[in-house]
């Protein structure tokens, strides 16, 4: 198939949504949890972090359009804290369904399974039994006019890895934790490391 800038946007809003997301291929899942000043507690499932730097540690997530209620985005500036937590295997179900439009005044924690779990006296609740939970302080937001986002940029302040995960060199090998990935707006996958190649040098194919 083969679909000019016309077709996309003649599509109908849900299809478009899942070709145009699917097409960027697998991305990160996660759960980003967070708690207001009164102490409401919210987690919601993201598919955007990306990593922007390790020195200093900085974390973005993109944050839709805030013409309708984000409970997250509230939170974050309203603490300026909050915590990025890895869905895996077995909470898939209950990850998705954090996707859901409650009011902000229910709690996502409280319609699920998920657990909340406060480590080092950090101010925003992480995720309980997730292999890997990061605690955030909120950096700054970059706004996005050309359709209405935000890219939400953190720094690390706490990093959370379990044991069987982390190898000598620094690397956390996710296959090991069960981490998700996300196809598109509603497709789940448990990925198994393959390779690794070691750090590059130049080839001189001419010799």
């Amino acid at each position: 198939m083969k679909y000019s800038r016309t077709d996309i946007e003649g599509m109908n809003s849900r299809y478009r949504a899942h070709l145009v997301n699917s097409a960027t291929g697998y991305k990160s899942a996660n759960l980003i949890a967070t708690k207001s000043k009164n102490g409401q507690t919210n987690v919601a499932v993201f598919s955007s972090v990306v990593h922007f730097g390790a020195h200093p540690p900085i974390l973005g997530f993109v944050l839709r359009p805030t013409s309708v209620p984000r409970n997250t985005y509230n939170h974050i500036k309203e603490s300026g804290y909050y915590t990025i937590n890895h869905i895996h295997e077995s909470i898939l179900q209950d990850a998705h369904h954090t996707s859901a439009k409650y009011s902000e005044h229910v709690s996502e924690f409280n319609q699920t399974n998920l657990n909340t779990e406060y480590l080092d006296s950090f101010y925003a609740p992480y995720v309980k039994d997730c292999p890997i939970q990061i605690g955030m302080k909120f950096l700054e937001e970059i706004y996005i006019s050309a359709n209405d986002t935000r890219l939400i940029l953190g720094e690390i302040e706490h990093l959370h890895v379990a044991n069987t995960l982390l190898c000598e060199d620094g690397f956390i090998d996710l296959s090991k934790g069960c981490t998700a990935t996300i196809t598109g707006l509603d497709g789940y996958s448990v990925p198994q490391q393959t390779k690794r190649f070691p750090y590059q040098t130049l080839l001189n194919k001419t010799q």
